[in-house]
């Protein structure tokens, strides 16, 4: 039905620009575009599997520009999908710094929470993330880990939490569209992925002043700098991002210092202002091309 109306939306509405967001929207939105002879089209890159789910070898001619959100992306875009340079433009996501902010006044963030905002996916590798923290609590025992999100990966997780040596001090929750009360009650973001492309949830955790620890994939190395706004790991390692997680949570003024540089980092380089102005000029540049 979405496509029927897509169709029909573009055969009877006059649209200057086609963009497209997500895996399913980048080729069907393709195809039907250029069949309505639409002036132009703008395919996105988001997430570390699209060019290869969204059959950017075949599809990519079909866009006039694609935006991709890390250097990592573009880099994979091109070297092994064909895309020339001068088709894929690097625009990072935008945070809204003034929503997503560090807790005010005296407010204090509970010390031992690990917190995880992720899709219950296989690209987010929440396994390795569970055995982690099962060596984790030896260390730390009064650490806690907060799983948020939604997945078909939930109740085989559950079930490997419930059977770990730290089952009392895991808790999942549904996922939810406002994480800035979780980001505040938390002493750091933690993030497993295999694959990534730049997570919305590493800015406004940055923004938030909170350190983050992750895997060194995709665009996370782009904007989580190595002991200076977090600490990054190998993806699949549970041992180095146990310690990467005990090294902050056991000393404060490592994670308060990190906190802080990972927040003027965002405010300099990820606002939303930044994001908004670089995908007009994009549009422009494209108009001015069709």
């Amino acid at each position: 039905h979405a496509i029927l109306r897509l169709w029909k939306r573009l055969r009877t509405s006059r649209v200057d620009i086609l963009l497209l967001l997500t895996v399913l929207p980048n080729i069907w939105g393709r195809l039907i575009g250029r069949l309505c002879k639409v002036p132009a089209i703008v395919g996105t890159c988001r997430g570390g599997g699209s060019p290869y789910r969204q059959h950017e070898k075949l599809l990519w001619p079909l866009a006039d520009h694609i935006v991709c959100n890390s250097s990592a992306l573009k880099q994979d875009l091109t070297r092994h999908y064909g895309v020339p340079q001068s088709a894929v433009t690097v625009v990072p996501n935008g945070v809204d710094t003034s929503l997503f902010r560090p807790p005010a006044g005296s407010f204090d963030r509970d010390a031992h929470r690990v917190l995880c905002v992720a899709r219950l996916v296989p690209d987010k590798d929440h396994e390795t993330l569970l055995k982690a923290f099962g060596i984790l609590a030896g260390r730390c025992p009064e650490a806690e880990l907060l799983i948020v999100g939604n997945g078909e990966l939930r109740g085989r997780l559950k079930r490997m939490a419930e059977g770990g040596p730290a089952a009392e001090r895991i808790r999942f929750l549904s996922g939810c569209s406002d994480v800035q009360w979780l980001l505040h009650r938390s002493a750091l973001l933690a993030l497993s992925s295999r694959r990534e492309g730049l997570p919305n949830v590493v800015l406004e955790a940055m923004a938030c002043g909170l350190p983050v620890v992750a895997t060194a994939v995709g665009g996370l190395p782009e904007v989580v700098k190595h002991g200076r706004t977090g600490l990054l790991v190998p993806p699949g390692d549970p041992g180095a991002l146990a310690a990467a997680m005990a090294c902050l949570l056991e000393d404060q003024e490592a994670r308060v210092a990190c906190g802080d540089k990972a927040r003027r980092l965002v405010l300099a380089r990820y606002s939303l202002q930044t994001m908004v102005q670089a995908h007009e000029s994009i549009f422009r540049n494209v108009l001015r091309a069709n």
